[in-house]
């Protein structure tokens, strides 16, 4: 079974588009943030039952988030160094042992160690699964990594519909069903690791590049990082205001159920994942810079609008956010790998780490100003955060853009 799915998955060119090697670890991408994103999805029943605040669930956030903002650099530069393969399929058993103790936990300081196990699965996906599409995407990488990056979006779309058919029906326990998704996902990433160490590391030396090798980061490129860093810290944090606390301000305000809640927020994150698919092959259209002026700035009169919108017009202005919000994520990527060639895992460690700290730090401190001035005045003042757009004008011209 092995030799022929390699045969399938490998290209016979550098600058060849190996969709199937993408195709399969963007599968696998969404089922590890489908776990990943039950955490928040059943943030409301842990509320009720843990008797806990705001700050007390954002602390849950910041321990997850922040254990992957701080390992993910650091792996992605080790497997810069040296590249490992096997381990994708080892990273995803962390992931699973989270939502074992998550299914089981009855302490607060269980649920911490739990959101830290997941911390440390998504630590370890990402920076290598992020090099692997890369690895596989000949001359589409904008292509490439809106593909690898709709997947962790469907997934995390699917956690709050799984949270909402499932886990409020069944209660915390029915969490570890999920936790055996997990083996599906290391089965699949054994046989990506394998055209990993077979295939794309000749790939990647075909299409001359060198693990580890690259010229010094020069100044015009610590500052496009810089910026970049800034527009992810604005995204960032607003989005950690909707999947931290949407469902909770919607039962604030609105009086709706946990059910009917969930599916809001299902509706939100299909659209980002919309839109991080859409964000990919325009930047390799159009240009990256435009794309990233679009996103960040064009979702401002939405989020200006919606901690005053009704229950109606709430769907659509979220819907809205979520899909130009998502479309920069892929560009910025791709942008920040051009600017620092040969350092495909380093950044993306970096990328993927700073958006995990920034949600994390993010969900803390607005749980904290929840709790003081309440979720609707947090809203307000998270609708300006788009205003750090303006920055992209600082960004320098990369190589390729």
């Amino acid at each position: 079974m092995q030799a022929p799915a390699e045969a399938a998955l490998d290209g016979p060119r550098a600058d060849t588009t190996v969709y199937g090697v993408i195709f399969a670890i963007s599968f696998c991408h969404l089922l590890n943030d489908m776990m990943q994103s039950l955490l928040p999805a059943i943030y409301p029943g842990l509320k009720s039952e843990f008797s806990l605040d705001f700050g007390q669930i954002g602390l849950i956030t910041l321990t997850w988030q922040i254990t992957a903002s701080i390992l993910q650099p650091m792996v992605g530069l080790y497997a810069d160094r040296r590249p490992t393969p096997l381990a994708l399929p080892v990273g995803t058993l962390f992931s699973l042992a989270g939502l074992l103790v998550l299914s089981q936990a009855h302490a607060y300081p269980l649920l911490l160690a739990g959101a830290a196990l997941l911390g440390v699965g998504s630590s370890v996906f990402h920076p290598e699964s992020s090099r692997v599409a890369r690895m596989a995407a000949g001359r589409r990488h904008g292509l490439a990594q809106s593909l690898f990056q709709v997947g962790g979006n469907a997934g995390q779309a699917l956690g709050p519909l799984a949270a909402a058919l499932v886990v409020v029906r069944w209660g915390q326990s029915s969490l570890a069903f999920f936790a055996l998704l997990a083996l599906l996902s290391a089965a699949i990433l054994w046989n990506v690791g394998q055209w990993y160490r077979h295939h794309g590391l000749p790939r990647l030396a075909r299409g001359g590049a060198k693990h580890g090798d690259a010229a010094p980061v020069s100044r015009r490129a610590r500052r496009g990082i810089a910026v970049l860093l800034a527009l992810i810290f604005s995204k960032y944090v607003y989005l950690a205001s909707l999947t931290s606390y949407f469902t909770l301000f919607l039962i604030h305000r609105f009086g709706v159920s946990v059910e009917s809640a969930q599916y809001h927020l299902f509706a939100f994150l299909a659209a980002v994942a919309v839109g991080t698919m859409l964000g990919g092959p325009l930047g390799d259209r159009i240009g990256r810079k435009r794309v990233i002026w679009f996103s960040i700035l064009g979702t401002l009169p939405f989020t200006l609008l919606l901690p005053y919108a009704s229950l109606f017009w709430t769907g659509p202005l979220t819907v809205a956010i979520g899909l130009i919000l998502a479309s920069a994520f892929p560009a910025i990527v791709v942008f920040a790998q051009e600017l620092v060639p040969g350092k495909v895992g380093m950044i993306s460690g970096l990328f993927y780490g700073f958006s995990f700290g920034m949600g994390g730090i993010g969900a803390a401190v607005l749980g904290e100003l929840a709790d003081h001035i309440g979720i609707e005045a947090v809203y307000g003042i998270c609708a300006f955060l788009p205003l750090i757009g303006l920055l992209t004008a600082f960004l320098p011209d990369a190589a390729k853009d």
